[in-house]
């Protein structure tokens, strides 16, 4: 008499690695994923340049970062009798982008593409889930447990070791096929699957990404300072942002996409099929303005499910002062960020003074 454990094993081990590793991705594919491809778990590889980008410090505030190295390089260690690691990713754009940077329009807000929707983090571990109860039907029962940017994981490492894309010089993976406008997502598995091929690289002598970035936060290829990167500043970064950094963030409230809209590989970048990344609140087209108007309930009942959540009111609102420091003189933007001056944090009023000095600069 076989116990459920032995009859579960019976029927995995029964299962051809190559044909389950097929079906596999069958299924990934149409629960939405873009992708999907079996990592051998093991980014010891990574571990130097992390060290090198720690020692550095080019961190910043990220200290979560200097945590846990040994379990980011031993997927093994994480997720104890880890043997394959399924790397699925989901593109997010619900246009194609124009080919090139191309300056603002006075008075608007730029949100990262990424965060426009629902938080991808929550759909990317829901369909993970969904994936590993198809899996469990047709094979039995195994270990599983599904990642989205929610532990110590070498992601980029990971897939790009399956052949999911290469490293471009911004520090994005790239897909030959489907540019960089993507996310990821993993599920650790106990099952012995075969492991895809890494992909080769295609930036060759390109240096779009670098030439672009408004503050020149990619300081060599495949390095990027991240003290110096907008999305870092506008997102995870809670502090008084350097004078000498506002002018380049421009009217970027949340985030950053210049390094891949430059990027001649994401003219092949692919339109999602998931509805939950589609904007919410107009925030493809949401002026400087509109927003400063936000009171703290108003941030957090529009941001509820949403990535923007992360940077927290008073934050956000600094940001937003940035934009309407860099944005064309306007009488009306000088008048809100008058009235509006009392009602936020003493780091928030530094960033409200410098655009009333930077507006009434352009007045004359």
């Amino acid at each position: 008499m076989t116990t459920p454990d032995s009859h579960a094993q019976i029927q995995v081990y029964q299962q051809d690695p190559a044909d389950l590793k097929a079906w596999i991705k069958t299924q990934a594919l149409e629960l939405g994923f873009a992708d999907c491809v079996i990592a051998k778990p093991d980014a010891q590889a990574e571990l130097a340049r992390l060290q090198e980008y720690l020692d550095r410090g080019y961190h910043g505030d990220m200290k979560f970062l200097e945590d846990n190295l040994e379990k980011r390089a031993n997927p093994a260690l994480l997720v104890p009798g880890t043997r394959s690691i399924i790397c699925v990713r989901m593109d997010y754009l619900v246009e194609a982008p124009e080919p090139r940077y191309i300056p603002y329009a006075p008075n608007s807000a730029i949100i990262a593409r990424y965060a426009r929707g629902r938080d991808y983090h929550k759909i990317m571990r829901g369909r993970l889930k969904t994936l590993a109860t198809k899996i469990r039907a047709k094979v039995g029962d195994f270990e599983s447990r599904p990642f989205a940017d929610s532990a110590p994981i070498f992601e980029k490492s990971l897939a790009e070791s399956a052949g999911m894309g290469w490293t471009g010089k911004h520090t994005l993976l790239i897909h030959k096929k489907s540019g960089s406008f993507f996310v990821l997502g993993e599920l650790f598995t106990s099952l012995d699957l075969p492991f895809d091929a890494p992909a080769s690289k295609h930036c060759g002598s390109c240096t779009a990404c670098i030439d672009i970035c408004p503050t020149q936060a990619i300081v060599e290829p495949y390095m990027l300072d991240a003290r110096r990167c907008i999305a870092y500043l506008t997102i995870e970064y809670k502090g008084v942002i350097p004078e000498d950094l506002r002018r380049g963030i421009g009217n970027r409230v949340f985030g950053c996409d210049d390094c891949q809209l430059i990027c001649p590989w994401n003219s092949f970048a692919q339109v999602t099929s998931v509805e939950d990344f589609h904007p919410r609140h107009s925030l493809d087209q949401v002026s400087l303005l509109d927003l400063w108007q936000w009171d703290e309930a108003t941030f957090l009942s529009a941001t509820e499910g949403s990535p923007m959540r992360r940077t927290g009111y008073q934050s956000f609102m600094r940001n937003i002062a940035i934009g309407m420091g860099n944005a064309p003189f306007d009488e009306q933007i000088v008048r809100a960020l008058h009235q509006q001056r009392a009602h936020h944090d003493e780091i928030v009023q530094v960033h409200i003074d410098w655009a009333l000095q930077e507006q009434l600069a352009k007045s004359s």
